[in-house]
C-alpha cells in the first residue's frame, strides 16, 4: 500500500473548503492497482502528488488494495483524484466505490467512465455526434472458438481491407495493439490482443498525423489544450510511450491554424458527447485531406514525465502545480457528494 503524505507549503495560500476559508483541502490520489498499467499509474500518481504539493495542497497517495476503503474512511479526504490506468481505474468501478463512501471525485463519474472505457461504444457515441471515426468491428474471443477463426479473419480483410489496427476494446497504453499490413499477420495480432482482453476492436488503419488533444475544465467550461503531435519511426507502443528517445513530440502540433482548430473542436465534441468531466484526452489521426479521425478517449490521462496532457499544459503556458490545483478548486466547487445521479429520462 502507498501511504505517502505531505503537508502544503507554508508559502502557498490555503484553499477554502466547504465554506471554511484558510483550511487546506486534503486530496487523496489513487495510483497503482492491479492492471497491466500499474507501473504507469504509480508514476502518474507520484507526479500529480508532487505538482499538487508544490502548489500548497495537502496530498496522500494510496494504492488500490484491501486497505484502500479503510484508509479513505479514516482520512475523509475532501477530494479523491483517481490517477489510475486500465481496468477498475477507468471502467468506473473504483469511482463507484468512492461515491459509495460519500466522497467527492475529481474527474468523470462512473457511468460516463464506463462508456468512454469501451472504445467501440465511445466511437459509436461520438459518430452519432457527427465526428468521423475509422470503420471498425468488435469481436469477442469466444466467437472465434464458436465459429472458427479462418472465415472470420478472411471476412475482416474483405470488409475492412488492409492495413487494419487490432486493439483491445477496453485498455490503454497501447498494450495488445498491432498494425496488420498483410493477411498472414492477422491471426498473430488477434492472439496478442486477446492476451490483454477478451474482446478485440479491429478498425481500418488511417494514415496521417497522430495527435492527442487534452481537455481541461477549470470551472468555466471545457477548454482544449494545444494538440500534441506524435512522431515515431515504429509503432507508438508501450515502450515508446514511457521510455524517452523513441518518440519525438511537437507541442503544439505542426498543424495549420484551421486544422488545429478542427482537432480541438473534435476533442471538445467528444468530451461533451461522452459526458466527461474536468479532464480528458482524445487520440486522433489527421489524414492527408485534413480530416480528423477520432480513435479513442481517456478519462484518466497519463501524467508521467513523457505523457501528453502535461506536455500540452506546458505548451499552453500552464504551471502544472497551478493547473492541478485549479482542477482541485473547480471540483470542490462543483462536484456533488454521494452517488452519481441517474440520467434524466
Amino acid at each position: 500500500m502507498i501511504t505517502s503524505a505531505s503537508s502544503p507549503s507554508a508559502a502557498a495560500a490555503a484553499l477554502p473548503v466547504d465554506g471554511a476559508p484558510g483550511r487546506t483541502p486534503r486530496v487523496a490520489v489513487l495510483a497503482g492497482g492491479l492492471s497491466h498499467e500499474r507501473d504507469v499509474s504509480l508514476r502518474s500518481g507520484r507526479r500529480v502528488a508532487e505538482a499538487l504539493r508544490s502548489a500548497g495542497v495537502e496530498v496522500s497517495v494510496h494504492d488500490v488494495d484491501a486497505d484502500l476503503i479503510a484508509a479513505l474512511t479514516d482520512l475523509q479526504p475532501d477530494l479523491v483524484w483517481p490517477v489510475l490506468h486500465g481496468a477498475s481505474g477507468e471502467d468506473g468501478s473504483v469511482r463507484d466505490v468512492v461515491q459509495l463512501l460519500g466522497l467527492r471525485l475529481l474527474g468523470t463519474g462512473p457511468r460516463a467512465s464506463r462508456v468512454a472505457w469501451s472504445k467501440s461504444i465511445a466511437k459509436t457515441v461520438v459518430s452519432r455526434a457527427g465526428l468521423v471515426t475509422p470503420e471498425f468491428v468488435t469481436l469477442p474471443q469466444s466467437l472465434f472458438r464458436e465459429l472458427g477463426p479462418a472465415r472470420i479473419l478472411s471476412s475482416i480483410v474483405d470488409r475492412l481491407g488492409l492495413p487494419v489496427v487490432v486493439k483491445p476494446s477496453r485498455g490503454g497504453s497501447a498494450l495488445g495493439v498491432s498494425v496488420v499490413r498483410s493477411a498472414s499477420e492477422l491471426a498473430r495480432a488477434m492472439v496478442e490482443c486477446f492476451s490483454y482482453a477478451d474482446t478485440a476492436l479491429i478498425e481500418r488503419a488511417v494514415s496521417g498525423v497522430e495527435v492527442a488533444v487534452s481537455v481541461v475544465d477549470l470551472g468555466d467550461g471545457p477548454v482544449a489544450l494545444p494538440p500534441v503531435e506524435i512522431v515515431t519511426d515504429g509503432p507508438y507502443d508501450y515502450d515508446a510511450r514511457y521510455h524517452p528517445g523513441r518518440v519525438e513530440y511537437f507541442a503544439p502540433a505542426r498543424l495549420s491554424e484551421a486544422t488545429r482548430a478542427e482537432v480541438e473542436r473534435v476533442a471538445l465534441v467528444a468530451h461533451h458527447a461522452l459526458g466527461l468531466t474536468r479532464l480528458s484526452r482524445s487520440d486522433l489521426i489527421v489524414d492527408t485531406d485534413g480530416v480528423a479521425h477520432f480513435l479513442e478517449v481517456n478519462v484518466s490521462p497519463g501524467m508521467t514525465e513523457t505523457s501528453l496532457l502535461p506536455q500540452a499544459a506546458e505548451a499552453a503556458g500552464h504551471n502544472l502545480g497551478t493547473l492541478y490545483r485549479s482542477l482541485v478548486e473547480a471540483s470542490l466547487a462543483a462536484s456533488p457528494v454521494g452517488l452519481e445521479p441517474a440520467p434524466a429520462s
